[in-house]
């Protein structure tokens, strides 16, 4: 191994020099990018808003993500103290949340539109000056929308003080409304008051499944400023399908069956169900398939008889034919440990019973056409024609592709930011609360190199330059993350989904939780996830989401004295009966922690209409003496970095050892 000498290292630290001096030419120039660099370290901390759990529910995550988990009313309540009545201020968020909705209702009930126009102009404008302020003009100047930019500068960045700058601010004000621009200006600055209030979005997976616009949050999600997602199970399964798993294909479908939910499938992506109908149909038709009847909520009950009959038909031919998939993936991978769950050559066709470890279960739907009893697991002929029709389906989906690819883009398998550790859902653990050893690929594992190595399986599975050997050993692994025992995005003992659609026993329908469920309340175990990853500060934090906290239950989603936080976002409805709410989000501001604990979202419409907002409990995590300045964060760690380099360029220019440029 070559060793670098000192006048190696020399050469190096000059080249790199010369190459900064690109940037900065001349001594002026330094300078004045270090006092900038110095003044940013000593503004307050932007906005973080953390996430979890989103399961389709697009209208609750976009309401909760406008108002940023209640922080946009915070401040303007701080703003404006007692000088609005609730009314007023209700009405203000409101139009900052959605402002051409708002605003086509305000036209139609106010009677003098300037003087509206006039007064809210000037409260969005005192409000953005007060959000903006966080941040230098350079960042805000990128934020403003093109159109708009010269105007928002000028009302933001300049004192009213003295008659003729007042004056100079009305007439521009005057002049917006005469030009009839009030409207777009109205929402181009509410935009900005909502983009200036969270600086950085963090969410932490499960962003598929259960809810129907799965695909109108990940739009959103693409487009966003800031934004990193930590990938969860559900997440997993739909990037499975992505990459040709045909296991994690057949699941996506049959969840979405389960809950009456296809329009991400079919509205968002335009993948077509026709031939599965036809060929449900064609196999199931006189088959009631009443254990598959959908459990959808609000589509279900929307649903004809008919309907619902085909759409229980549907979804029982595609959970056979999943089974049938998985359990070729057990048989391919026996390291996976994982053949007891190929249940489909459990069965006892003759007898109609399931023999599970030494016992037998009565099944409580023993019709099944299209599996062999001698090779249970082979797909017909038509099954297998039905799975590359839905395979090109999704292939052909350009509005499907491009969220896997915000998702490979922008996510990974867990993030660190400013002290915190956000992962979906685990580290597997030992007992002890050691980290567990996990064997991939003939290699062991644990904590962060366990993590970094399925993030580098996964992204294996999409690389073009990988060998077909390569892609396809990642394409397999991400079903095992699915479901696996030791998989960070599940950990738990089996998923139990042939059990509960076909034995009666609850005994059987069990899932045990891994160790770190168990032992995530312990300080000491916290610490040592966080010094494995390398996570440092005297506050650092695990941030996870995945399993809902049972409020009804009496739980609490602050765990370890304050280490670790649980912000399941409990969006999908499914769970809000079991929970007792509708999930958490945090918040993470220059004086500290606020865990924001939400009620069912009503609808976007009475939002609008009525000004109802999500019921937001704030719960204060942790909160900091002295407000956190940026040089207290991960950018200032980096700031200060570029404050050194840039130093050193400047004694370079003093020396003469490089030269200045006009």
């Amino acid at each position: 191994m070559s060793i670098i000498t000192k006048a190696d290292k020399k050469k190096l630290d000059l080249r790199y020099l010369s190459l900064l001096a690109h940037d900065y030419p001349n001594v002026p120039a330094v300078t004045t990018e270090i006092i900038n660099l110095e003044a940013i370290l000593h503004l307050p901390k932007p906005t973080e808003h953390f996430m979890a759990d989103l399961h389709g529910e697009n209208e609750a995550f976009h309401h909760i993500l406008r108002n940023a988990s209640g922080d946009i009313k915070r401040k303007v309540r701080e703003h404006y103290g007692n000088t609005l009545r609730d009314k007023e201020l209700k009405d203000l968020c409101t139009l900052i949340y959605y402002p051409e909705q708002k605003l086509e209702l305000i036209k139609k009930e106010e009677s003098d539109l300037d003087d509206y126009y006039q007064t809210t102009l000037n409260q969005l404008v005192s409000i953005c000056r007060d959000v903006s302020s966080k941040y230098t003009r350079s960042k805000v100047r990128k934020s403003l929308p093109e159109e708009f930019a010269y105007i928002i500068e000028e009302l933001l960045h300049e004192t009213s003080d003295g008659h003729n700058k007042q004056e100079y601010f009305s007439v521009i004000i005057r002049s917006i409304i005469e030009t009839k621009r009030a409207d777009q200006f109205i929402i181009a600055l509410c935009d900005l008051i909502k983009r200036l209030a969270v600086d950085q979005l963090h969410i932490l997976g499960d962003i598929f499944d259960r809810g129907p616009g799965a695909h109108l949050i990940l739009d959103t999600l693409c487009r966003f400023h800031h934004l990193d997602i930590e990938w969860g199970n559900h997440d997993m399964l739909w990037m499975g399908a992505a990459a040709g798993n045909s296991a994690c294909l057949a699941s996506v479908l049959r969840l979405s069956l389960r809950y009456a939910n296809t329009r991400t499938l079919e509205d968002g992506y335009g993948i077509s169900l026709v031939s599965l109908a036809t060929f449900a149909m064609e196999v199931y038709g006189d088959d009631p398939c009443e254990l598959f009847l959908p459990r959808g909520e609000d589509d279900a009950l929307i649903m004809t008889e008919k309907e619902l009959n085909l759409m229980a038909k549907m979804h029982k031919a595609i959970s056979v034919i999943q089974f049938k998939l998985e359990g070729q993936l057990y048989r391919q991978h026996p390291e996976w440990k994982m053949s007891d769950r190929s249940l489909l050559e459990k069965i006892d066709f003759e007898k109609g019973v399931a023999i599970l470890g030494d016992k037998e279960y009565k099944l409580i739907d023993t019709n099944f056409p299209t599996v062999n009893p001698r090779d249970p697991l082979a797909l017909t002929p038509e099954e297998q024609e039905l799975m590359n029709r839905l395979h090109h389906s999704f292939e052909m989906s350009d509005r499907f592709k491009k969220h896997i690819r915000c998702l490979l883009k922008r996510g990974g398998m867990y993030g660190i930011y400013n002290s915190n550790l956000l992962f979906h859902a685990s580290i597997p653990l030992t007992e002890n609360g050691e980290l567990k050893e996990v064997v991939i690929e003939g290699e062991t594992f644990q904590g962060k190199t366990l993590l970094d190595k399925i993030d580098e399986l996964v992204r294996q599975a999409f690389d073009v330059g990988a060998t077909k050997e390569e892609q396809a050993a990642g394409r397999d692994y991400i079903w095992y993350l699915w479901c696996g025992p030791d998989s960070p995005l599940y950990d738990k003992s089996r998923m139990a989904t042939f059990e509960r659609y076909f034995i009666a026993e609850k005994e059987t329908h069990q899932e045990q939780k891994g160790w770190y469920y168990t032992l995530r309340n312990s300080e000491e175990v916290c610490d040592r996830i966080l010094d494995d990853f390398g996570v440092k500060g005297n506050h650092r934090h695990i941030i996870n989401g995945h399993v809902p906290v049972h409020v009804s239950r009496g739980e609490n989603p602050v765990k370890a004295n304050g280490k670790l936080m649980v912000i399941d976002g409990g969006f999908a409805k499914a769970y809000h009966d079991t929970t007792g709410i509708a999930g958490y989000t945090l918040v993470y501001h220059s004086r500290g922690f606020q865990l924001v604990q939400h009620e069912p979202f009503s609808s976007t419409d009475e939002a609008i209409r009525q000004g109802t907002d999500i019921r937001s409990t704030m719960q204060i995590v942790e909160m900091t003496g002295n407000r956190i300045m940026v040089g207290d964060t991960d950018k200032g760690e980096f700031l200060r970095t570029q404050i050194v380099e840039l130093k050193r360029l400047l004694y370079a220019y003093h020396k003469g050892i490089i030269k200045e440029s006009k």
